[in-house]
């Protein structure tokens, strides 16, 4: 039967059949918790943590390289000492001499000022090579406990999958038989609501979307299955007891056997 013959009936079956195996796949789903979420947001703080542990062995490595500079600057100077005292015992005046002995002075107050920046260098080192240990510590922690989340996620997605596969499939299938406008209307009703109930039954009188109760005449009216009516309060599409029962049953046998 096409969708444009469907009766009211035929729809509403359509409708809550849909609504049943999506309520299956949302179970599924559900079971995985807040797992997804957490492993990804594991991920993201594990990302930073190792950008961060990266910049600090960057300038780590740039304040050595500092050191070594410095280092090299001291050598130079002290090499530059012995070639002025060496011209000093052959100087030939004294302006000469005071000349020779500035350029000694100057080497001089450069070596103390590389030490000087020798020792600073050190100090930052020692300081960010703790912030590293901290970090790498960090690092490790969070990969342990990503990599636990994985697995536990891991077990659970195999665990599941195939029946998660099975159903998706049938749902896709369900989807078809129902008209776009329709099917349209019951994915937005669907996305809005927490538990992701679209279509629900009439029970003791009142929704089950809002648990309000419905007026005799209109549960007449839902029973009878001539028009889709929905839930003033809610905002779902509502059925009569009787065909949820009914299709519950269907629907739940219909999933067994696809699983078997």
């Amino acid at each position: 039967m096409s969708k444009k013959t469907q009766t009211v009936e035929e729809k509403l079956k359509a409708l809550y059949t849909l609504q049943l195996i999506d309520s299956s796949i949302d179970k599924i789903r559900t079971v995985r918790g807040e797992l997804p979420i957490e492993v990804q947001d594991l991920e993201d703080e594990l990302e930073g943590l190792k950008t961060r542990k990266g910049k600090i062995e960057e300038e780590i490595a740039e304040l050595e390289l500092a050191v070594n500079k410095r280092k090299n600057t001291i050598e130079e100077a002290k090499e530059a000492i012995k070639k002025y005292e060496s011209q000093q015992g052959k100087v030939r005046n004294n302006r000469e001499f005071d000349a020779i002995s500035k350029e000694i002075e100057f080497q001089q107050l450069e070596i103390e000022l590389s030490e000087k920046r020798i020792k600073e260098h050190k100090a930052q080192i020692e300081n960010k090579k703790e912030v590293l240990s901290e970090s790498a510590g960090r690092v490790e922690e969070r990969q342990e406990l990503l990599d636990q989340k994985k697995k536990e996620l891991d077990e659970i997605i195999a665990e599941t999958k195939k029946e998660e596969e099975i159903l998706i499939e049938q749902s896709e299938k369900e989807a078809k038989k129902i008209d776009d406008r329709l099917l349209k209307a019951y994915r937005r009703i669907r996305s809005g609501a927490k538990n992701g109930l679209a279509v629900v039954p009439v029970e003791r009188g009142a929704s089950g979307g809002s648990f309000i109760s419905i007026p005799p005449q209109r549960q007449l009216d839902i029973a009878t299955r001539t028009k889709i009516i929905v839930d003033e309060h809610s905002g779902r599409i509502l059925v009569d007891q009787d065909l949820a029962e009914e299709l519950s049953s269907k629907v739940e046998k219909t999933i067994a056997k696809l699983l078997k």
